[in-house]
């Protein structure tokens, strides 16, 4: 199912104050909003559209920008009505000046959002709620089911640009516009760490939260390896690309040694088995399967488990064919399929100086490692 992400990024900071909008300022080495799209890249969203000031446009590379509006509802509208032109199924719009997006609220967006028209993180409130005048207390409020409101707010794509076509004036947020389209909306138990850059305050929060978060960042190691011999064939699939040889690799799937190994370097991190676990070879479904279902696989379950990718490395061991012509295309293959950048990606090959039976050319041996972070 194809999922984009919307980023409202087009005010001025007004509260703020200070000489840049609060989505430009400096944090932790990025800017605010940089922060909000690396979440979502990593999440492997297929689309992210950043909704900007018109001054703005050229402040970003590497995803699509639209000009917004004068108000925050025009402005989805217009990051709406771009994504329109090749509608996803489902749209999470988020405010860019929320920088700490965490993997598992993604995750349990996408789940409650499933049994309904869209989904919502919010935080229960439970400080006592005043009314006041003139800096007096004037009275007080019932907090019983009361919400703190938070981003991404997900929904099914044509709803949610039907509800705003239709929606007249500003509103709070998107799931006001889809409650007035009579949408039913599930509310997903919030992060306190989600917080919104209102205040300078509020940006030294997100910067300690950041400092605090690499010191005790969960970062996983897993390492694969695995060898397939030689038949008969006139090609080898290695890293997801066919590669032209006198003969092919013997497997119960496609026999593709380099994809094999790094799904068991994500299995591995996970602390989760290997292939022969997940999709026994004795299950003849998976006969000629192609190795990209089991790396998505892996993927996933990483992503379920709240890990992003953060870079994975493929040693090929062979004296032939040689490797080198098809680096590249394994590199955005192999990216693809993990729903990463291709730089973090690395394939190389090397031989056994005719040692072994891959000096033999009797087949061909794969080293993969990779790293996971939460």
């Amino acid at each position: 199912m194809s999922r984009a992400a919307l980023i409202v990024a087009a005010g001025r900071g007004t509260r703020y104050g200070g000489p840049l909008p609060k989505q430009w300022l400096p944090l932790a080495g990025r800017r605010v909003i940089d922060h909000a799209i690396a979440a979502f890249r990593a999440a492997g969203f297929e689309r992210i559209v950043a909704v900007l000031h018109p001054d703005d446009l050229g402040l970003l590379e590497g995803v699509e920008t639209v000009a917004g509006g004068a108000s925050r509802a025009e402005s989805v509208r217009a990051g709406l009505e771009l994504l329109a032109a090749d509608p996803p199924a489902t749209v999470w719009i988020h405010d860019g000046a929320r920088p700490l997006l965490r993997p598992d609220l993604l995750a349990r967006l996408a789940e409650a959002g499933a049994g309904a028209d869209g989904a919502a993180p919010a935080l229960a409130v439970t400080d006592a709620l005043w009314t006041g005048a003139d800096g007096r207390v004037s009275g007080v409020r019932d907090r019983t089911g009361l919400w703190r409101a938070q981003t991404p707010q997900m929904f099914g794509f044509a709803a949610i640009l039907a509800a705003h076509r239709a929606h007249a004036g500003e509103a709070a947020d998107d799931v006001a516009v889809a409650l007035a389209a009579g949408l039913d909306i599930a509310i997903v138990p919030g992060d306190e760490s989600n917080l919104k850059i209102t205040t300078p305050g509020d940006l030294e929060r997100a910067a300690a939260h950041l400092e605090s978060k690499g010191a005790a960042m969960d970062i996983r190691t897993g390492n694969g390896f695995d060898v397939h011999r030689f038949g008969a064939g006139d090609h080898v699939i290695l890293c997801g690309v066919r590669v032209p040889h006198g003969r092919g690799l013997q497997g119960h799937s496609d026999a593709d040694v380099g994809m094999h190994a790094l799904t068991d370097a994500l299995y591995g991190a996970l602390a989760a088995g290997d292939i022969g676990r997940h999709f026994p070879p004795s299950d003849p479904q998976w006969k000629g399967a192609a190795s990209e279902i089991f790396l998505a696989h892996a993927r996933d379950l990483a992503r379920t488990r709240g890990y992003t990718i953060s870079n994975v490395d493929v040693t090929l061991i062979c004296e032939r064919p040689k490797i080198g012509p098809h680096v590249p295309e394994m590199q955005r293959e192999m990216a693809r399929i993990l729903e990463i950048d291709p730089d973090r990606v690395g394939i190389k090959a090397t031989t056994s100086e005719r040692l072994g039976f891959t000096g033999r050319e009797e087949g061909i041996a794969a080293l993969a490692t990779a790293t996971l972070l939460a």
